[in-house]
């Protein structure tokens, strides 16, 4: 099943570029930029990496982030994100960037934006990955901050394909950003919303009523609401689920307990991703895998599953074809 689900053509949807910032990567930027890091070495790093919630991850993952200062370093940090991509048969791929966590410490839009799409750019010429970029605001801060980076992103609008909220869940509904969404449509912008990961169901029909999500990431406490699963599912909105990152933040205890399968076999359109992988042990193969041997995956779920990260992409119908009879052609033969 390992070598199945790594030459398994797929895409990842929901992944936050800042967070697959792997600690090496990280010494070697804080030595490049004369950084100092309250870590001595590696093994310190990730024994850091024990969260009890989301806001404990939060901490660590926007200290770390000072290491990111020049283009060339979001460079670095995407490029290595896509190799990994290369890797695991990661064919397409949407990635968060949180301008906010920069901009705010005196980093230009422009320093962020132009290395990871620089990045992006090579991805797709010299590894065949196809990518689109999507802005997320932190929902911890205020809703005129989120205007402001909208009004910043404006000048950058072709290197982006849709908007997104992330960041503290709880104590910042939906509602707080309805304004800065409908401007954001109003540009052209698709928009996803994390909804439903600590937050209550409730936070998922706002999502869809209030900010217009095209898909909403994670969303696995929908199964609380009856009438919102049967939404989900009429719809096909599709889900951006990230088992690993539940488990480690402790949204289910173990992943016998997830509840990505069951979603599945409801109708639901869920699709399997690696939220920040350098803090929660893994990138999106070894999400599949954790789902075969706590769960007992299949490969036809896991062909599913892909199915569904291709159906749920912001890419066009041509392209969607053009993945899912790759991915069709490879499970006929290897299935």
């Amino acid at each position: 099943m390992k070598e199945f689900i790594k030459k398994l053509p797929k895409a990842e949807l929901h992944i936050h570029i800042e967070g697959s910032l792997e600690p090496e990567l990280m010494f070697t930027l804080a030595k490049r930029n004369g950084v100092d890091l309250p870590y001595a070495n590696i093994d310190e790093v990730k024994q850091a990496y024990q969260f009890d919630n989301l806001q404990s991850f939060l901490d660590i993952y926007y200290q770390s982030a000072a290491v990111l200062i020049t283009e060339q370093d979001f460079y670095d940090l995407t490029w290595a994100y896509l190799k990994r991509c290369e890797e695991e048969t990661v064919i397409h791929t949407e990635i968060f960037f949180d301008p906010q966590t920069h901009t705010d410490r005196g980093i230009a839009f422009a320093t962020v934006i132009n290395g990871i799409n620089r990045a992006l750019n090579d991805a797709q010429q010299q590894l065949g990955i196809s990518s689109v970029l999507i802005l997320c605001f932190l929902r911890h801060l205020s809703a005129e901050s989120a205007m402001n980076t909208l009004q910043q992103a404006l000048p950058f609008k072709q290197y982006i394909g849709a908007v997104g909220l992330d960041s503290s869940e709880v104590g910042h509904p939906p509602e707080k950003f309805q304004q800065v969404f409908e401007s954001a449509i109003a540009a052209g912008f698709l928009t996803v919303a994390h909804a439903g990961e600590e937050g209550p169901p409730q936070y998922i029909w706002d999502a869809i009523d209030l900010l217009k999500v095209s898909r909403v990431d994670h969303g696995v406490r929908c199964i609380e609401d009856p009438k919102l699963v049967e939404h989900l599912r009429e719809r096909q909105m599709a889900l951006t689920v990230c088992p690993l990152s539940n488990t480690k933040l402790k949204v289910f205890e173990n992943m016998s307990e997830h509840n990505i399968l069951q979603l599945l076999e409801q109708g639901l359109a869920v699709t399997v991703n690696s939220d920040d992988p350098a803090y929660f042990g893994g990138y999106l193969n070894q999400n599949y895998l954790a789902l075969h041997e706590s769960l007992g995956m299949t490969k036809a779920q896991a062909v599913i599953l892909a199915q569904n990260s291709f159906t749920a992409s912001f890419v066009t119908a041509q392209q969607k074809q053009k993945f899912t009879k790759q991915l069709r052609l490879y499970a006929a033969k290897e299935g």
